[in-house]
């Protein structure tokens, strides 16, 4: 099984499920240790990719130049690397998010 987060020296690592072209930016929640987000942009010429790196600095309150798509540029799954910020740090701030929504009975919740 694949962790939400994972510490590195360089930072901690996201799973990322992105779903190009929703109607507004957001992140749903964990399923399968996948954190499923949305955003409006166009997966066109990179610009899914950085609404991605804006909404995940957003929602961690860091600046988007430490957020960085390491793998999956041109496809849905991603995984992407927090600079200076740990794997529980990052679970803590992402869980602490208003309203932050777990998605449907099969989710599960980072461990």
């Amino acid at each position: 099984m694949r962790t939400p987060a994972s510490r590195r020296p360089e930072g901690a690592l996201l799973h990322l499920r992105v779903q190009p072209r929703a109607s507004r930016d957001e992140i749903l929640g964990w399923q399968d240790g996948v954190l499923r987000v949305r955003v409006a942009a166009p997966p066109v010429e990179g610009e899914a990719n950085a609404a991605v790196v804006a909404l995940v600095a957003r929602a961690l309150r860091i600046a988007p130049s430490t957020v960085r798509v390491v793998r999956g540029k041109r496809g849905r799954d991603k995984l992407v690397r927090i600079t200076g910020l740990g794997d529980d740090e990052a679970q803590s701030r992402l869980a602490s998010l208003p309203g932050y929504p777990r998605l449907t009975t099969t989710s599960r919740s980072p461990q």
